[in-house]
């Protein structure tokens, strides 16, 4: 009979301690911040300072007289009250919340639409796809004033066109309170579509083409194939575009100047023409810091929500 004998596994050592970083990991390690510190400076010098000072401001009677003087005491929520409880500041918001979701909807919707169509290879797509983005680089001015002249209800194009095939021409597209909101979110969508289109089109240009294959042998309709496969696919460059899209919408100012100026009867007044209303027209800079405030506010309580949802539906 055999015996056989088992080894008891050996102690294991202890663990020595880390050493001490030496000269080289302390150089490494000042390396590393070398290459950060340029992006951390540019940081707090253009982003960091103006927002502490927006906030500061926004507890101080500010006015053009403190360029001179400096002098700009400290009126604790006097400005905010102030601002709180102006009428037209529920206006401004309650129109940034509506131009902000009709904007983004619009262009995503129509932005989606066009990157699935151009996903497709077919003659003259790449020249289609570059004359789309033209909208994209025009500047936001320029697009305002052409689109002003467009809709003008006596001389636009627009009106000019309903009337010569009989419906009618002289709809007061910038002039009328119940048109102008309208008229500014569609003439926005137009400006994002081209945005929306080049991201999404990337992103659909990284799913792969076997699972479509897949879904094709499997019988899958195009619909089931869309909802199934490349919704999903897509979903972190859809968290990419609304969150751009959002940040780039709610504070959005030249183009509604350049078309209403906010107007009429404050129809088109949102909380970006308000803080420009506030600070370089009625000079109050105080009550400008506020709503400035007030949007920092919303946009990143957005980013922060829509970022955490989003990562909690991947997981």
């Amino acid at each position: 009979m055999t015996t056989s004998t088992v080894t008891a596994p050996a102690p294991s050592a202890a663990r020595p301690k880390a050493a001490a970083p030496g000269p080289r990991g302390l150089r490494r390690r000042l390396a590393q911040w070398g290459f950060v510190a340029p992006a951390v400076v540019f940081m707090l010098l253009f982003f960091g300072y103006p927002l502490v000072r927006n906030v500061v401001m926004s507890f101080q009677h500010y006015t053009p007289k403190t360029f001179f003087t400096g002098e700009a005491p400290f009126n604790g929520v006097d400005n905010w009250s102030h601002v709180f409880k102006d009428a037209l500041f529920g206006k401004a918001l309650w129109h940034t919340l509506v131009f902000t979701a009709g904007s983004l909807l619009g262009q995503f919707c129509i932005g989606l639409a066009l990157a699935v169509f151009f996903n497709r290879r077919f003659p003259l797509g790449g020249a289609l796809r570059s004359l789309i983005l033209l909208p994209w680089l025009v500047p936001m001015v320029v697009s305002g004033i052409v689109w002003r002249r467009i809709l003008d209800q006596d001389t636009g194009v627009l009106n000019t066109f309903f009337d010569t095939i009989g419906l009618g021409g002289h709809t007061p597209w910038l002039t009328s309170p119940h048109m102008a909101l309208l008229s500014v979110i569609v003439v926005n969508i137009w400006i994002g579509i081209p945005f929306n289109m080049v991201i999404l089109y990337g992103g659909l240009q990284e799913i792969p083409r076997e699972m479509y294959e897949a879904a094709s042998l499997d019988g899958a309709s195009a619909w089931r194939t869309f909802r199934s496969i490349t919704l999903p696919m897509l979903r972190p460059v859809i968290t990419v575009v609304l969150v751009l899209g959002f940040m780039s919408t709610v504070k959005i100012l030249d183009l509604i100047l350049a078309l209403t100026d906010g107007g009429p009867a404050n129809a088109t007044q949102t909380l970006g023409t308000l803080t420009y209303q506030n600070s370089f027209v009625q000079l109050d800079f105080g009550a400008g810091a506020v709503v400035g405030n007030v949007l920092i506010l919303i946009s990143a309580v957005f980013a922060v929500f829509y970022l955490r949802a989003n990562r909690t539906e991947g997981k």
